[in-house]
């Protein structure tokens, strides 16, 4: 497993984010409400049953304070703010009782994507370029974090408040997420598993400055500018 940038190693266990970061898709139930009649349609003709998860290969990480390349064929990005759940220990068949355990603490992930309308099978190149997944700026221990599921999110653009959120109103919460995801699948240590975005993420374009916070995890800041552009 390849070791991650200097700029996203971290002070507490496992140390860095040498692992996978894996995203989740329609997580937040009024994202499933609004997408309720498209998720019954053919192909698939019911909602997933199971979690939906994707990679933001090695090349889309960068940490707080790096600069955010906006494509010459997508003028503006969205920003899906989400909680990053670090696993501390390896992760299979996890009960829901047990899942916080493995647990080493929580960042933020700023989960970029251009526009699109595509939720399951989502195109590489939609999710996955050079910038698109801001990390950290720190793991702050699970210890410190009563309760991973009620925590107030918001997205900031040039200083402005342009989302609200919560890590509430979620189809699975942090431990169910966790419990169902290592059903079918192993976790390891330094894997980044998101919670999943809101609905109603916000878009950017090339100039403008994000912040996103999360209570009691901190903030996360990214410049957008240019393809091409002198960072």
């Amino acid at each position: 497993m390849n070791t991650a940038p200097s700029h996203l190693e971290f002070d507490v266990a496992p140390y860095r984010l040498s692992g996978v970061v894996y995203g989740t898709l329609l997580n937040h139930q009024p994202a499933i409400a609004a997408l309720d009649a498209a998720a019954r349609q053919p192909p698939y003709k019911a909602p997933a049953k199971a979690p939906v998860l994707y990679v933001k290969p090695r090349n889309t990480l960068i940490g707080h304070g790096d600069a955010v390349s906006v494509p010459v064929d997508a003028p503006e990005l969205e920003i899906g703010a989400s909680l990053g759940i670090v696993i501390g220990r390896t992760a299979c068949r996890v009960t829901e009782e047990q899942a916080l355990d493995y647990v080493a603490g929580y960042t933020i992930v700023s989960d970029i994507s251009v526009p699109h309308d595509v939720f399951y099978r989502p195109s590489i190149r939609l999710k996955a370029r050079d910038g698109f997944c801001p990390v950290g700026p720190a793991v702050v221990p699970c210890s410190e974090i009563a309760n991973p599921d009620t925590l107030a999110v918001r997205v900031y653009m040039d200083g402005a408040l342009v989302h609200s959120t919560t890590t509430g109103e979620r189809r699975r919460t942090v431990a169910r997420l966790l419990a169902d995801v290592s059903e079918f699948m192993t976790l390891s240590p330094g894997d980044v598993l998101m919670l999943g975005v809101s609905a109603g993420a916000p878009r950017v374009r090339a100039g403008q400055q994000v912040r996103i916070e999360i209570e009691g995890v901190g903030q996360l800041d990214n410049r957008f500018v240019n393809e091409g552009a002198s960072q």
